[in-house]
């Protein structure tokens, strides 16, 4: 299997006496627990509870490397010097450009990716290319095990949490205090009130674009992120989803009929209005 590079891909490395309780206290990610061959997702949230940055994060010697998209960086190194005060922290924008995935025999003595294990799989993350610059591999990927991204799959500002799993992948603590947006993130949390989530959507044909709006008779209930020919990823209403396909009626991505499937690996279902009912 292959080794995939990467290169949209940029490091912060923060380091400093406390640079643990610093970022235990800001990030959505419980470090406490984070092992050191650990890369585990994160995010910096608003105080609404969105999504403001998101990132993968690891244990570099004393310090850490968050793992995010090139574009991201130097907003996030600015939010998060905001932050530090006087704390003793350091940030620094790290040259390594890109980062090599890799799977199956493949896989690199390096931080494993928990989304990928939880779905069964040993994805490896290693600064720098170690790889081919095969992207479609990774998106085909990612894609067939519910792994959404930011950018083709969610826009920032605009998603919680909940909706693109991070609350079972291993990118939300829920025991490790308050943090930025921790309030709103505990709420949905404890009332079970998230109804978006990322599903995969399945065509007979190739899907259309990305961005287009999955309809239930004529009303959307979510929107198409990245494709892959037949395959793709969305973001849905799944009470809505779970209400057309106890009904039998069809969900479309513009004209075409497609299925949609919760990843096997969150546990998750459906939602049907006995549920909701009962709830």
């Amino acid at each position: 299997m292959p080794a995939v590079f990467l290169r949209d891909r940029s490091f912060l490395r923060v380091t400093g006496a406390e640079a643990e309780s610093f970022l235990h206290n800001l990030i959505t990610t419980d470090l406490a627990s984070l092992g050191t061959n650990e890369a585990r997702p994160g995010a910096l949230l608003t105080p609404q509870g969105k999504i403001l940055f998101d990132f993968m994060i690891w244990r570099d010697g004393p310090g850490f490397l968050l793992e995010t998209d090139a574009e991201q960086r130097d907003g996030l190194l600015k939010r998060l010097t905001m932050y530090r005060l006087r704390a003793p922290v350091d940030f620094a924008a790290v040259d390594t450009e890109g980062v090599t995935v890799a799977w199956g025999e493949n896989a690199a003595e390096s931080r494993k990716d928990s989304r990928f294990a939880k779905a069964g799989i040993t994805l490896t993350r290693t600064p720098g290319q170690h790889g081919d610059d095969a992207e479609a591999l990774y998106r085909t990927l990612r894609i067939a095990n519910g792994i959404a991204v930011s950018g083709p799959d969610f826009a920032l500002q605009d998603t919680f949490p909940h909706d693109v799993l991070m609350d079972i992948n291993g990118g939300l603590g829920f025991r490790k205090g308050c943090y930025v947006g921790q309030e709103v993130v505990s709420r949905m949390q404890h009332r079970g009130t998230a109804r978006r989530r990322v599903v995969i959507v399945s065509g007979s044909a190739d899907l259309p674009a990305t961005g287009t709006e999955l309809t239930v008779g004529g009303k959307p209930i979510g929107t198409l992120g990245s494709t892959d020919g037949a395959k793709g990823l969305a973001i849905v209403r799944i009470d809505r989803a779970g209400e057309a396909m106890a009904a039998d009626t069809p969900i479309l991505a513009a004209d075409r009929e497609v299925s949609l499937m919760l990843p096997a690996w969150s546990g998750l279902s459906f939602p049907t209005a006995s549920d909701e009912a009962s709830a």
